[in-house]
């Protein structure tokens, strides 16, 4: 694609790949946690190794959104896209024929590196597609992939031949039939010079919009805090509940997390950005409580039902924060702005992960450190419901608040940004 060719527009089908796409590298991502406990068996590593395995994976995913995030508003989303998907082939053979934790260190690294060149990509294309439906999608597919992931991978270790290699080869399979369709896939953006003063990493944020971002960090972070817990701590935590050593149960949790989080995306479309906000904290808040009071009771119903109740917190949170910003971004500033959304929740995810990893060994065991890191998660959520609140209430220099609108751009009840906004939250219908 040269220069000077236009962009040409693709229909829902292209909304859909890209959405899968998604899907099958957060699939991808979340495969190997329920084989924590085959690898520490095998190969003799701690709790602390765990975590740092999760880690360097979340850690890789920030630099690559640093890095890369924004250079599909210059080459095309198709091009970076297809680098992606061959990066992640190259990362699941890494996994698949993986003898030891440096191999499985380096999959991982990959994995991240692929993940963040990706997704600032994948949901400023699916913007492109469709405003409106393309936020919403934004919200539910990382669900999707997330939990399907770490089912698939536990009823193949549980019941399938080859447990650490067979889920890695069914995934490349998926890459390589998803890398041919992006071939033929409609370019969505012009090119333009600036790709190599792209890859300097920087916070790509429009001036008018630190206001909103700032005011959707917070429940971000907390919201990606309670899927860090679920891929680290949970599948050890859901074993010693339920008294079972089957890897469907350890990725059960957080597949019912996802899976609400996914509901409960698609069904809060249509309700205001900040209304999905106050109401996903609230009941993550909820759920936090529920889910001290079943680990202190030793009961793994009580754990998996206040998993479900989390991910419906975790989904309206999510997307309410997600669709506040990006509803207001232009379209050569997407890639870029999602790409900073992301680095909050994968700091969010991979942060607190680490922590926990240390405490369990030196902290006095898994439950207390999963009660410590329950604790903390409501913290960050009431801080998160706070801040919320407080920056709501404040008005700004231009009658505005910082989720009402973009500094700098207008914002009357009849222009562009709220009509956006508004069939951002009709797009699921």
């Amino acid at each position: 694609m040269n220069g000077s060719a236009a962009p040409r527009r693709t229909g829902p089908g292209g909304l859909f790949l890209l959405g899968s796409i998604v899907v099958s590298l957060l699939a991808a991502s979340s495969a190997p946690t329920p084989l924590y406990a085959t690898y520490a068996d095998a190969w003799h590593f701690s709790p602390i190794t765990t975590t740092v395995v999760f880690g360097v994976y979340a850690i890789a995913v920030l630099v690559s959104l640093l890095v890369f995030g924004r250079v599909s508003d210059h080459l095309g989303r198709r091009p970076v896209l297809l680098t992606a998907l061959a990066l992640q082939a190259v990362a699941l053979a890494v996994l698949a024929t993986a003898q030891g934790v440096d191999a499985l260190l380096l999959g991982r690294v990959l994995q991240g590196v692929s993940t963040g060149g990706a997704v600032g990509a994948l949901g400023a294309a699916m913007l492109d597609v469709d405003r409106h439906r393309g936020a919403v999608t934004n919200a539910a597919a990382p669900g999707i992939g997330t939990g399907s992931g770490a089912l698939l991978s536990g009823v193949l270790v549980q019941y399938a031949p080859a447990p650490t290699h067979l889920v890695y080869l069914l995934l490349a399979g998926v890459f390589a039939v998803q890398g041919a369709a992006v071939l033929r896939m409609p370019e969505t953006v012009r090119r333009t010079p600036g790709a190599r003063a792209a890859l300097v990493p920087r916070m790509a944020v429009p001036s008018g919009l630190w206001g909103t971002v700032l005011a959707a960090a917070p429940i971000l972070f907390a919201t990606w805090a309670l899927a860090g817990f679920y891929g680290s701590l949970g599948p050890a935590l859901a074993r010693q509940l339920s008294g079972s050593d089957s890897s469907v149960v350890a990725g059960l949790g957080l597949f019912l997390l996802t899976v609400a989080a996914t509901v409960s995306a698609a069904v809060l479309g249509r309700v205001s950005p900040r209304g999905a906000m106050v109401l996903g904290i609230a009941v993550l808040m909820a759920a936090t409580l529920a889910a001290l009071a079943a680990v202190g009771a030793r009961s793994a119903p009580g754990f998996f039902g206040s998993t479900v109740v989390a991910g419906i917190g975790f989904g309206a949170g999510f997307q309410g924060g997600l669709r506040t910003v990006v509803s207001r971004a232009e379209p050569r500033e997407r890639a870029g702005l999602m790409s900073v959304l992301y680095v909050v929740s994968y700091l969010g995810m991979g942060v607190p992960s680490v922590v926990a990893g240390v405490l369990v060994v030196h902290g006095g065991g898994l439950v207390p450190t999963a009660r410590l890191y329950m604790w903390a998660v409501l913290a960050l959520s009431a801080a998160a419901l706070l801040g919320l609140l407080l920056t709501s209430r404040s008005p700004r220099s231009d009658g505005t608040s910082p989720t009402d609108g973009p500094v700098g751009r207008a914002s009357a009840p009849g222009d562009a940004a709220h009509r956006d906004a508004a069939a951002v939250s009709s797009g699921c219908r």
